[in-house]
């Protein structure tokens, strides 16, 4: 019977999916890949929720769901820049998908986990900055220029991730 209900499901997203593509003139082909990565993405977290401390489904679920969606708002032409130009987005999933994990598999927002996602996401951002020529510069002029700002700044991280497992204790006393 369950299985009739998540088809019914599978049925009712795709066909909604090929809806809007259909108004919006998009490719089947994206609209058929977004889905597919929010379909995996339900599949990963039904599988966090089904098999209790599986933290890693809840990551794929997180990272999988963001990206169909954001596949599928490039495909719709909601997002005004192709999609090959947000390739730097996927650091920032990463990024958003580590901060459930952290959470779900520590029951509290950890800095091992925060200070990484943390990292991914300014990555993100910073490359997004350049990929969709914001700023006026090149990434490599910008790295003639301020190479030594990045070497402050993997300090800066370097330090954040020392002091924030400084205070951790020894056996956390989770499994995964």
């Amino acid at each position: 019977m369950r299985a009739i209900f998540y088809g019914g499901l599978f049925l009712i997203h795709l066909g909604s999916a090929f809806l809007l593509a259909a108004f919006a003139k998009a490719s089947r082909l994206a609209v058929i890949v977004a889905s597919l990565f929010i379909i995996f993405g339900a599949l990963c977290a039904f599988l966090a929720v089904k098999l209790n401390k599986r933290s890693v489904y809840l990551f794929l679920a997180t990272f999988f769901i963001l990206a169909g969606f954001f596949i599928l708002l490039s495909s719709l032409r909601i997002l005004p820049v192709a999609l090959s130009r947000w390739w730097p987005a996927v650091s920032i999933f990463t990024g958003l998908a580590l901060i459930p994990t952290g959470w779900r598999h520590y029951g509290s927002i950890k800095p091992h986990y925060m200070v990484p996602s943390i990292i991914f996401i300014m990555l993100g951002v910073f490359l997004l900055i350049f990929s969709l020529d914001i700023v006026d510069f090149s990434f490599r002029q910008f790295l003639i220029r301020w190479w030594h700002l990045l070497l402050v700044m993997a300090g800066l991280i370097l330090m954040l991730v020392s002091l924030g497992t400084k205070f951790l204790p020894e056996d956390t006393g989770c499994e995964e």
